[in-house]
């Protein structure tokens, strides 16, 4: 699985962006693609994951209320809505594929996502 990240760039707080991860090669519907961000001198962390077969979309506390997570299963992409962004939000956000189908205890974790996107920028700052 090969995936592109993109979408990020400068923005103000309280402004929006849309990520977007563009899927290529062999993907499995049940399973997840994740969102992660690493912010500078921190480890990378869990945002959000969602299944190209749909159900439960899964956020992480601290994004729960102001990103939204979708995917468009024609055009292989996974998108992530961020609104009312923080200047706490910015990171590099990477998009991920899993290693298997995953449960709910274990889809945040990074280790059990195989294929990694390049990563975008986003910066929040007046």
């Amino acid at each position: 699985v090969q995936l592109q990240a993109s979408g990020g760039g400068l923005v103000q707080p309280g402004g929006s962006l849309r990520l977007s991860c563009v899927a290529s090669g062999r993907t499995f519907r049940d399973y997840p693609i994740g969102w992660f961000r690493q912010a500078p001198g921190k480890e990378r962390e869990f945002v959000a994951a969602i299944r190209w077969s749909g159900g439960t979309i899964y956020y992480a506390d601290s994004v729960k209320g102001r990103f939204a997570a979708s995917k468009d299963n024609a055009k292989n992409t996974v998108y992530l809505q961020m609104n009312s962004l923080k200047p706490e939000d910015t990171a590099v956000y990477y998009c991920a594929s899993a290693s298997g189908a995953l449960i709910a205890s274990t889809i945040r974790r990074k280790d059990n996502y195989a294929y990694w996107g390049q990563g975008t920028e986003v910066t929040v700052s007046s």
